[in-house]
């Protein structure tokens, strides 16, 4: 059975259309005019046990929100899911002890206590024996690097610090199921390696199911093999990150190295296809795939061509392609 499986889920939110000036505001009072957004619309994938999936999408997608309804925060307009066989929304609390969100704008955590004391809070409201508690807390805080950082209260704590101690609150009831929205947003990249490794070494250990969104490319080429892609509401892409690039990148980049590049002009370049970076000894173009080898091969028969370089458009660009084109 799957862990996470969404069948056609659908949210609406409808909000007030405030007319301009005074008389607008007037006329407010007794005829109000509402707006209608539809954030998720027909939504239905399935992620099975221990599946680390990334979920993808511009800002204002529907990522969040449906995180949010998977978590029994908000109630679908329409549709269906389940997690772990239970209905969120139902929000029955054999299925809260079994889940964790994590929000990465979000927190959780008191700001004027110190990190241990609001960690012992929530050991209390899921009900965590105190040997079990010790031994998570001194485990997770260890592998997150923060230990000596637990008594300091939270508001003193560095962005990544506070972000480490929301994962180790939400992994205190050994969860089954981890929704992560951009865990390492704001991060520097230290810190945003460490949550990674963390969020990898955790996955592979403890076979908890992650459904991960992330703004930041790095996150899901190193920790995703399998990836789901929403815009305005709608899934349009869901399967392995490698298939990303050959099903929407028309195109490779070719590179070669030749005496005296810089002194061609681009103009005489773009019959072989489009020239997106010159210097003294190298020329860089982008052919589509289908030209590449009869490129490559005038390339070397015209030009004299010292060494030459195929490579698959970087998948941070294909995906920025996609959502400029939606």
């Amino acid at each position: 059975m799957a862990a996470i499986e969404v069948s056609g889920l659908c949210k609406a939110f409808r909000t007030y259309k405030k007319q301009p000036g005074f008389s607008g505001a007037v006329k407010g009072l007794f005829r109000r005019q509402y707006e209608q957004t539809l954030a998720v619309n027909d939504v239905s994938f399935k992620v099975e046990p221990g599946e680390l999936v990334g979920f993808l999408g511009p800002n204002g997608a529907g990522k969040t929100t449906t995180l949010k309804m998977l978590a029994g925060l908000l109630y679908p307009t329409s549709g269906a899911a389940t997690v772990l066989g239970h209905t969120p929304w139902d929000r029955h609390d054999d299925y809260r002890r079994q889940f964790a969100l994590v929000l990465g704008q979000k927190n959780q955590l008191w700001w004027d206590l110190p990190a241990r004391e609001s960690l012992e809070l929530n050991a209390k409201i899921y009900g965590i024996p105190e040997d079990q508690f010790k031994h998570t807390v001194g485990k997770l805080s260890e592998l997150l690097n923060v230990k000596e950082k637990l008594n300091v209260n939270v508001r003193e704590l560095s962005l990544g610090e506070r972000m480490k101690m929301e994962l180790i609150a939400s992994l205190l009831h050994q969860p089954k199921i981890l929704l992560l929205d951009e865990p390492t947003i704001g991060l520097d990249v230290v810190s945003q390696k460490t949550v990674r490794e963390f969020v990898r070494q955790h996955n592979r250990e403890q076979k908890t199911t992650i459904l991960l969104t992330s703004h930041y490319m790095a996150d899901i080429q190193e920790l995703c093999e399998r990836v789901i892609i929403i815009d305005h509401g709608k899934i349009f892409f869901d399967g392995k990150l490698s298939e990303i690039v050959d099903r929407f990148a028309d195109f490779k980049l070719v590179t070669i190295q030749c005496e005296n590049a810089g002194q061609h002009p681009p103009e005489n370049l773009l019959r072989y296809g489009e020239v997106t970076e010159t210097t003294a000894s190298t020329v860089r173009l982008k052919v589509k795939r289908d030209r590449v080898i009869p490129t490559c091969k005038a390339l070397l028969d015209e030009m004299p061509v010292t060494d030459i370089d195929i490579q698959e458009v970087p998948i941070e660009d294909v995906i920025r392609q996609i959502f400029s084109q939606k």
